[in-house]
């Protein structure tokens, strides 16, 4: 069985970080490992508290973890401090760990930090250089590429300068953007791909960033090339926000297992003899 780390923060909500990404590796049928970065008190509606794991102990379940387990696929999200960023970077590259993709996390949906400016600066020097892949909405592309992204052209422009950062392939989501349209761009050095669908309503959308940037590590896992597994993690996505889960009163999570069959519901429990 295909394997796939996921080292990310936590969510306590389920919604989004560790708990969005082994849901995603499950759907995909790719067995997920973890390595967890800091634990959130989170909900849909915000942040309530972060706490950083030491990243001595974020390395060592790395190390532990590939170890033992294998590795076809790395998929960051939330790094939370410079000091860990630097050290998943470290490790990455001694294990020499495959098909990396950055989900370079800066701010949750509900508008909270997760990145200091410091852990910025070690992401784009020690950890882009490294990735396969690297997906960063509007916000986060502007932020990696120094520039204020507002239009589709913008997009294509930081995807160009993102790639000058050192990952082999750019996506550039467009959900930040306005339309009906959405247009992700995707930038391998040489030409550019835009893969452009239909906005999906709604509230559910807690959790989406992770769970597209690990469903390309899944389909990535299995031997895809970067397109196609776009493709299908953008697909993926729509599918799961369209399904949503009714839960919570902010922004409610994706419902990761839609496209599986479900058990038929239990008819009412029976009284004895």
């Amino acid at each position: 069985m295909r394997t796939a780390l996921t080292i990310a923060g936590s969510d306590s909500g389920g919604g989004a970080g560790i708990q969005a990404d082994l849901k995603t590796f499950a759907a995909h049928g790719v067995y997920g490992t973890s390595a967890i970065t800091a634990l959130t008190a989170q909900s849909t509606v915000g942040v309530a508290g972060v706490w950083p794991v030491p990243a001595e102990f974020v390395t060592l379940q790395i190390e532990t973890v590939a170890g033992d387990l294998g590795c076809d696929a790395v998929k960051t999200g939330m790094l939370a401090s410079a000091v860990i960023v630097e050290a998943v970077a470290a490790a990455i590259a001694a294990l020499d760990l495959p098909n990396l993709v950055v989900d370079p996390v800066m701010v949750a949906k509900s508008g909270d930090h997760l990145l200091t400016p410091d852990a910025v600066h070690a992401l784009r020097l020690t950890l882009l250089p490294l990735a396969r892949v690297v997906t960063p909405n509007i916000p986060e592309a502007g932020v990696l590429a120094g520039m204020t992204v507002t239009s589709l052209a913008d997009a294509r422009e930081a995807a160009r300068r993102i790639h000058a950062l050192g990952p082999e392939v750019v996506i550039v989501k467009g959900g930040h953007l306005e339309g009906d349209v959405l247009t992700d761009v995707i930038f391998d050095g040489d030409r550019v791909v835009e893969l452009t669908g239909p906005r999906v309503p709604g509230r559910h959308t807690h959790g989406t960033g992770c769970t597209f940037a690990a469903a390309v590590a899944a389909r990535l896992a299995c031997g895809d090339t970067v397109e196609a597994a776009a493709r299908a993690a953008k697909a993926y996505v729509a599918g799961a926000m369209r399904a949503g889960i009714p839960l919570g009163q902010g922004h409610r999570p994706l419902d990761h297992f839609w496209a599986m069959p479900r058990p038929a519901a239990a008819g009412p429990s029976g009284g004895g003899g």
